[in-house]
Order: C-alpha cells, then structure tokens, then sequence
C-alpha cells in the first residue's frame, strides 16, 4: 500500500515522551506500518508538560494523505484543545476526526486497520472497540 492511500494518525499527549512513545509502539506492533503516517504531538512547544494547539496543527498537516486524519488524545485538556482546532474549521486537515478511544490501544488498532487499508469510518471503529478489550 503506497503512503498517499491511508488515513492519518496523530497522538496528542501532555508528554512529548508519551505521544512518541505511543506512535513507536503502535507501528511496532503493527508491523511497522510503513505506509501509515504517524504523528506525535505531545507537549508544549517548549518543551513542558501541556498540549500544544500549533504542535497539533502541525503534526495533522504532517500525516494528511487526503483520507483523514484520526487523532487521539490522552487526557481532558488534550481533547479540549482538539475539539477547539476542529470547531475553529481551518487548523486541522478536512476529514480530521477526534476519536473517543483509549489512548493506547486505541493508537495500535487505529494503526493496525490504517495499515491494512482501513478507512477512517473503520479506523475509528476499531480504536473505540478497544474501549471492550477485557484484560481478565
């Protein structure tokens, strides 16, 4: 699957070690992914705990491909911040979707099926479905 074919993922965290962390993990685990543009935009634009509407704009733009973008958020102010970008109707890519998901399982499913072709109706479907993954 060539790279201009695939939704977007980006993983907004309050850490830039988390958000990189996450994007590692979820492209290792699927495989690498090579084709499935992957962004993290963890932090603030100094570099601190916090989230960045620039550094989220920026990583969106970076992983558009004309499919969509899904971004993945991991903590309340970090989806705030999301939900302002996209009401604001310009900062983020057309197709660009917050998805109600678990942040790390929600990110290896969101790659896994971007990775297999998945649109982005299926991409957000299994992310959230990673709200039902039972660990007893």
């Amino acid at each position: 699957m060539s790279e201009d074919k695939v939704v977007g993922i980006v993983l907004v965290s309050h850490s830039a070690e988390v958000a990189t962390s996450v994007a590692e993990l979820a492209k290792g685990l699927a495989g690498g992914a090579p084709a499935v543009p992957v962004a993290a935009a963890g932090g603030t634009a100094g570099g601190g705990l916090g989230t960045s509407a620039e550094l989220i704009s920026a990583a969106a733009a970076s992983v558009d491909r004309g499919r969509g973008v899904a971004v993945l958020t991991d903590l309340g102010s970090a989806v705030l911040t999301v939900k302002a970008l996209l009401a604001e109707g310009d900062e983020l890519p057309d197709g660009a979707r917050l998805l109600d998901a678990p942040f790390v399982e929600g990110a290896v499913a969101a790659v896994v099926t971007a990775a297999a072709g998945g649109d982005l109706d299926a991409v957000e479907a299994a992310a959230t479905e990673a709200f039902d993954y039972r660990k007893v």
